[in-house]
């Protein structure tokens, strides 16, 4: 469909369903807004005062305004129960099946950065304990004495691959904050003490971006939508798409030397 919304670059699988759910939106308020100021400039008019100069005590005597209110009603419902709720039980509710081969990554959001760990060659994310937490040296508090943590990496930069489902498991270290990127149509509160999983499927690689807008430096990024404190302005990530042997070169490279 033509943006004529205006909306952010899309460059996920599942974003042309919400620009379409947010265009019904729109054109329902669109409507709204012109009918109900129509109504209003007819009221001025019909109800002036050189046309009444008494009260009229009587009232409305007919029942337009309350059909057009329920035909709103109706509506409402039917992108609610037709369309929202659809939407969200087979693209939100439903994580990727195993036979899909999701990308699995783990998304730490602190004041003010955000933190990725990836589970490394063997797929199995590293234990990670409070007390082992150094911002400097070990962000996420991984036990490096658990077999399932020596090959895990961490990272500031989120790298997926494109056209593969990417499965983000998102938690928070100390307030609640936001994960977003509006190219890809996702946005979910991180909450601490909680792993909330946030899927979507990339569609357009972080060349093919910048080829396509012509800027050789734009770059995807995660922004927090949430109030966070007062480094709020400045908690943006860096996301990278990347081919699937871009991606396998780069955490080859960046794997724990044994």
């Amino acid at each position: 469909m033509g943006n004529w919304l205006w909306l952010p670059l899309l460059a996920s699988a599942h974003g042309e369903k919400i620009d379409r759910l947010i265009a019904m939106v729109h054109i329902l308020m669109v409507v709204m807004f012109v009918g109900w100021g129509v109504f209003f400039v007819y009221c001025l008019v019909r109800f002036r005062k050189s046309k009444n100069p008494a009260a009229s005590h009587d009232g409305a005597k007919t029942h337009i305004s309350s059909w057009i209110e329920a035909a709103i009603v109706l509506i409402e419902i039917a992108l609610l129960v037709g369309v929202s709720i659809p939407f969200w039980i087979a693209e939100v509710d439903a994580l990727p099946r195993p036979s899909e081969n999701p990308f699995e990554v783990r998304v730490v959001a602190q004041q003010f950065l955000w933190t990725t760990h990836y589970p490394g060659a063997d797929g199995v994310f590293g234990r990670a304990r409070v007390d082992l937490i150094d911002d400097e040296v070990n962000p996420l508090g991984l036990d490096r004495n658990d077999p399932a943590a020596k090959d895990d990496i961490v990272s500031k930069i989120l790298r997926l691959p494109v056209g593969r489902p990417a499965l983000i498991h998102l938690t928070s270290r100390d307030v609640i904050h936001s994960f977003a990127v509006p190219e890809f149509r996702v946005k979910q509160d991180a909450i601490p003490g909680m792993s909330i999983p946030v899927h979507f499927t990339p569609t357009m690689t972080t060349a093919q971006l910048r080829e396509k807008t012509g800027l050789p430096d734009r770059n995807f990024e995660i922004t927090c939508s949430q109030l966070c404190g007062l480094g709020h302005y400045r908690m943006q990530g860096l996301v990278m798409i990347d081919s699937e042997a871009e991606l396998a070169a780069w955490l080859a490279e960046k794997s724990p030397k044994k």
